[in-house]
């Protein structure tokens, strides 16, 4: 009895704030999906289908600390909004464990039920051999097929050894996703281009499975693919699967194309189907968001402004505009860009020096790579000379923050900051910006965005500039600190408008629904009812 009485105030609690969440974006906020009607709208259109998540990243990491063990939220977009779907599904969820203390908590099957203190779905960690881990991901996945992806001119590293790990590691998912589903129907949601042949095994042993791959980073064209010497292996993994997703219609016309020219294949151009081999593989674009109404709600917050003046006063930014930037280390980032575009705009401007301040906050990522390791210094470097140049003991130009920050650490950032800066060289997505526009619940805010990522498509009152051109992007941000305060009002609602109409659920559902109309899932209820 008292084990459903908590259950039922757990319950309770998490409508409140659900609904909280929601008059948390106002008047933007559209009909969005719930968790709650999520996880109805799954078994409505799956039936009795499992449900597995399969991404290189955990969600959550068990690590040592002197008080014991703690679980640490993964960084990154990916992992919460996956967090989000598997809690509102109770999917199995099977990825790497690489934390320190992640085999101390599972039990004698690598499993652990999560998030801790509200447990809603099974984690099942891999133990990937150390020299196979060092192989697939850090080299071949980061050297090899980020690089070949992004149009960044960083040349990709193709190595046969380290292709042969990509194999290797693609197998193991494969199997451990095997072993989850069992005999039942299943859905497999494959994350990303760590798990490129997983649907290869998985289709080889279990052919009634229903298999989809949401490839979040971009792909490219079809001339810079050939260059890849294992794309025909690559693409027949696709291929395996039923459902192949992407952010942009763009990159799903790159992808279009490059089978046209590899592969021999029928391509359906008004349905965005490939069929080869008897096998036909839908293409389709659903580009994904934060969970706006859970930033907006934790923005709005009295604990947030706080947070806000302490790092104000902390960092000795009182009377002065900020300017920030969220990113990975990477090169992919443009964060270089940025920082000599805010040079230009401050020789350029004298009036504006000592008047703002730019924030960048810059995670470690990669750090073993080599080229990363030349990124961390030239935007230390950077950092240096534009402090001398233009800053004082007492305001520096720039403050450079070089560590991991979790959710709640970045919302006083996002509520300090008056321009947001995001110069990707070329994204899937980015969902930095638009958790800066879910924050900026007071739409005192502007955003300067990069034409090359997929958020651009979308947020069309963003002050887009090219960050390959450092005049165009000084400008930009010149114009977005001194923006008219009605102008700026504006376009910060428009913008919130558009991130409240889609959530991390509509994206998820989305996908779900399609898996239904396409009667992809064997067993499951055909097309009817709404499951609203």
């Amino acid at each position: 009895m008292g084990t459903a009485k908590t259950d039922v105030a757990k319950r309770v609690r998490r409508a409140l704030t659900r609904m909280a969440s929601r008059q948390a974006l106002g008047s933007e906020v559209s009909d969005q999906t719930t968790p709650d009607e999520l996880a109805r709208a799954a078994r409505s259109y799956l039936g009795s289908a499992q449900i597995v998540i399969a991404s290189n990243r955990e969600p959550y990491m068990h690590v040592k600390a002197p008080s014991g063990i703690e679980v640490v939220r993964s960084p990154g977009g990916l992992a919460s909004a996956l967090d989000s779907v598997a809690r509102a599904t109770g999917a199995t969820w099977i990825a790497q464990g690489a934390a320190d203390a992640d085999r101390l908590v599972v039990d004698e099957e690598g499993k652990v039920r999560v998030p801790p203190g509200n447990e809603r779905y099974t984690l099942k960690r891999l133990w990937i051999e150390p020299e196979a881990r060092e192989l697939e991901y850090r080299r071949f996945c980061n050297g090899c097929l980020w690089p070949l992806c992004h149009i960044v001119y960083v040349r990709p590293h193709f190595v046969a050894a380290q292709w042969r790990a990509y194999q290797e590691v693609n197998e193991q998912f494969a199997e451990a996703i095997l072993a989850a589903i069992g005999s039942k129907p299943g859905l497999v949601l494959l994350q990303d281009y760590h798990l490129g042949l997983c649907a290869s095994v998985l289709r080889a042993r279990r052919p009634d499975l229903s298999i989809i791959m949401f490839w979040h980073i971009p792909w490219p064209n079809r001339e810079v693919f050939r260059t890849f010497p294992w794309r025909r292996e690559l693409l027949e993994g696709l291929l395996a699967c039923d459902l192949v997703g992407f952010h942009i219609q763009y990159h799903a016309n790159n992808f279009l194309d490059t089978v046209a020219q590899e592969l021999e294949a029928q391509i359906d151009h008004e349905r965005f189907a490939i069929r080869r081999r008897g096998r036909k593989t839908f293409v389709r674009t659903y580009p994904i968001s934060p969970d706006a109404a859970e930033i907006s709600l934790a923005a709005s917050e009295p604990w947030a402004a706080r947070a806000a003046d302490q790092i104000r006063e902390q960092l000795g930014l009182g009377g002065v505009k900020i300017v920030l930037g969220v990113d990975r280390l990477d090169y992919t980032k443009g964060i270089p860009e940025r920082m000599v575009a805010y040079k230009h705009l401050l020789e350029t401007r004298p009036e504006l020096r000592g008047q703002v301040s730019f924030i960048q906050i810059g995670v470690p990522s990669r750090v073993d790579l080599p080229e990363y390791q030349s990124l961390a210094a030239t935007v230390e470097e950077l950092a240096v000379r534009l402090n001398q140049r233009f800053g004082t003991a007492e305001r520096p130009a720039i403050h450079l923050i070089t560590r991991n920050l979790g959710f709640r650490d970045l919302i006083p950032y996002y509520v300090l900051a008056d321009v947001a800066v995001v110069s990707a060289l070329h994204d899937g997505m980015n969902l930095v910006a638009k958790e800066y526009v879910a924050a900026k619940v007071h739409l005192d805010g502007a955003l300067v965005l990069s034409p090359f990522t997929g958020a651009a498509r979308e947020l069309d009152q963003a002050i887009q500039a090219s960050p390959y051109d450092t005049e165009a992007l000084a400008a930009a941000i010149g114009r977005a600190l001194t923006m008219d305060p009605a102008e700026r009002a504006r376009r910060m609602r428009s913008m919130r408008e558009v991130v409240a109409g889609q959530n991390i659920y509509d994206w998820a559902r989305k996908i779900l629904r399609d898996a239904r109309r396409l009667h992809l899932v064997p067993g499951a209820p055909r097309p009817g009812a709404s499951s609203r």
